[in-house]
Formats: C-alpha cells, structure tokens, sequence
C-alpha cells in the first residue's frame, strides 16, 4: 500500500514538474517572440531585468535569475520549501528557453498584436505556473508580505508595482513602449485569472 502511495506521490510531483516547464515555455513565446521584439515587456522582476539587460547588455536570462534570488529567500521564511523551489525550478527553465529564443524570428512586428497577443501567451504560461504551485515573478512575494501589514490586497500591491515598473519602459524605450506594455500586461493578468480557475 506505502508503495502505491509514493507512485502517486512521485507521478504527482512529476505532473506538476512537466506542467510548470510548458507554462515555462508558454511565457517565454509570449515574452521573446511577441512582446521583446516590440520593445513591449512584462511587469515585475521579468520587466527590470528586460530593461536591464537593454541598458548593460547582459543577457536577460542572467538578471532574472539573480534579481529573482532574494526575493526566492523571502518566499522560503514565509511560503515554505516547496513554494521555493517550484518558483526557483520555473524561472530556471523560463531563462533556459529565453536563452534559446533569441535565435527565433519574433512571430510580430507589430506592436498592436504583440501586446494583444504577448499577454494572452503570458497570461496562459504564468496560469499554469501559479496553478501548479510556484510562480515566475519575486514581485508577487513582496505583495504577499505587504499584503499582511497594510489594508492593500495583494493584486493592488502588484498593480502598483507593475505601474511604476512599466512606467519606467518609457524612460528605457519609449512611451509608446510603456502604453503598450500596459496593455499586455492588463491582458495577462486577465488571462492569468482566467488559466488558475479553469
């Protein structure tokens, strides 16, 4: 019987391992194939890495995994382990595929459909993450926190954030850029509320 519960156990685990690398995979098409090339990005630590790695010239996949780290330390003393390391084990694979991705032709050119588009495709891979117990941003982490010590709801704290986040595309791009960075990003979150529930 013990054996029978460690195989559901482990195929459980393995499920859920599989379903994070293709919301991986999914947030890296919406990101590198539709938004990037249109100087589009996403809110939280994916967008200051983007703007980042546009002003240093690193690679983005580099700055996502390190500005991601404290952030991943803070989600361990409140969240637990396994919040941790399946939030750790999806941004691994997102900046692996992100570092492939650069070798595809963007899918658009146009701005419009991109941010149209780019966070439909977002919103899918980040649903999938989430709904399967970890999540691709240290941002949502912080939100939690200050959840807990202000009136503030967690999507609020993120909304704030990504506001100042995306307002600052303006600064790195253009303010083009940073409206449609908006855009996409009101779409993914819609998205992503609509993937978690089913």
């Amino acid at each position: 019987m013990s054996n029978v519960i460690k195989k559901i156990h482990w195929s459980s685990i393995l499920l859920r391992c599989i379903w994070m690398i293709i919301g991986a995979l999914i947030y890296t098409v919406g990101l590198d194939l539709f938004l990037v090339p249109n100087n589009i990005i996403d809110g939280g630590v994916v967008g200051i890495s983007l703007m980042t790695a546009e002003l240093t010239g690193i690679s983005f996949s580099i700055f996502v995994v390190l500005i991601n780290i404290p952030f991943l330390y803070i989600g361990y003393r409140i969240n637990g382990k396994v919040f941790t390391i399946s939030t750790l084990f999806s941004i691994v694979w997102m900046a692996i595929f992100s570092s492939f991705a650069h070798e595809f032709t963007p899918i658009t050119t146009n701005p419009f459909l991109g941010a149209i588009f780019g966070g439909i495709i977002l919103g899918i891979g980040v649903g999938l993450i989430i709904r399967n117990g970890g999540c691709l941003d240290g941002s949502e982490i912080v939100a939690i926190i200050f959840d807990k010590r202000t009136t503030f709801s967690v999507g609020e704290i993120v909304m704030a954030m990504n506001l100042v986040i995306l307002g600052a595309a303006g600064f790195v791009y253009s303010w083009d850029s940073a409206m449609y960075s908006l855009v996409a990003y009101f779409i993914a979150y819609k998205m992503i509320d609509i993937t978690i529930t089913g």
